[in-house]
């Protein structure tokens, strides 16, 4: 059965099969959706437990499920990372699970995805599709998180928007740090914005927009000199794709008006000190080059997702050279 997202966030009661399946690109709003998880069920046994794991001893989950004593609690069952690998372990145990239930966290699946046809046609399992945020669910969130908070205004909402675009995962992390700086204050706007000024992201917004603009000799040099956190590369390749999205908007607005009308229509707008720097990667790029990039980014996600054992910071560095590469294409 195929929930609605903003339905299981608004009440994650209606989760009530037992077997779930959480998958999407939106890693934010499934992190949310796990967090609610864990509230709800905060008073029973939580095993969490990984694919590969899985995978490699079978086993694993089989006992888990089968090896139960009259006086233990019901078991609910985490398992990150899923993908079709598991699909043929977790039919074993669909029968037996009595009381108990397992929770399958994914990332993008795609339409011909086994296990996802699987379950999307089972009514003994509830789908949650996870799909990127608009404008007005990225509002609703921050005004649900802020609710609290005096000072909460347009402008204050814009500047968080302006901040982290469309990016749920970016926008708690920076909700989390506004809520610890003014609790028991009105937020202001001027302490705001220093206090998203982060400056190890902008040190990454600065290889970023180098690559963006096809500057080989810079990008090279910052990369060389840059050390990235390995946590925060789902972040970074975030960031990427919000420009690269804008510059597609810009791109497809551009064939029906100038690029100076353009540039004022995109939703969220475009940061009044980002626009020279915005303008000049968009003499870069046309749409099928866009396209390109954004399929590198896309592959990116999955090998990041798919093939744990590689080596993320040299994945994203040849990520961005890959980008600069194809600017001057």
């Amino acid at each position: 059965m195929i929930q609605k997202s903003y339905i299981v966030e608004e009440n994650i009661k209606t989760l009530k099969n037992k077997i779930v399946l959480i998958y999407g690109e939106n890693i934010g709003l499934i992190n949310d959706l796990k967090e609610k998880l864990k509230i709800e069920i905060a008073q029973n046994k939580i095993i969490k437990l990984l694919q590969d794991d899985i995978i490699k001893n079978p086993n694993l989950l089989i006992n888990e499920i089968k090896n139960r004593s009259l006086f233990e609690e019901d078991k609910y069952i985490f398992i990150d990372n899923v993908s079709d690998k598991i699909l043929k372990i977790l039919e074993q145990v669909e029968q037996d699970l009595e009381n108990n239930k397992i929770f399958l966290f994914a990332g993008i699946l795609e339409k011909k995805s086994k296990l996802r046809t699987h379950y999307e046609g089972s009514d003994k399992c509830d789908v949650v599709p996870c799909y990127d945020d608009n404008e007005m669910s990225i509002k609703k969130l921050i005004l649900r998180n802020l609710k609290n908070f005096a000072g909460v205004n347009t402008k204050i909402i814009n500047s968080l928007i302006e901040n982290v675009g469309l990016d749920r995962l970016k926008l708690q992390n920076e909700l989390n740090k506004l809520k610890v700086y003014f609790q028991g204050k009105n937020i202001k706007i001027d302490e705001l914005e220093k206090l998203l000024n982060n400056e190890e992201e902008n040190d990454f917004n600065h290889i970023k927009d180098n690559a963006l603009k096809g500057n080989n000799i810079q990008t090279n040099k910052l990369l060389s000199s840059t050390i990235f956190e390995v946590e925060k590369i789902p972040l970074y390749l975030s960031i990427i794709n919000q420009r690269l999205n804008k510059l597609k908007d810009l791109a497809i607005l551009s064939k029906k008006s100038s690029e100076n009308v353009a540039i004022n229509n995109i939703k969220p707008p475009i940061f009044w000190k980002d626009k020279p720097n915005f303008l000049l990667q968009a003499k870069m790029w046309n749409l099928e080059k866009l396209n390109n990039a954004l399929n590198k980014t896309y592959n990116f996600e999955i090998t990041l997702k798919s093939k744990s054992y590689l080596n993320k910071e040299t994945l994203i560095k040849k990520l961005l050279i890959d980008i600069c590469l194809l600017a001057n294409a």
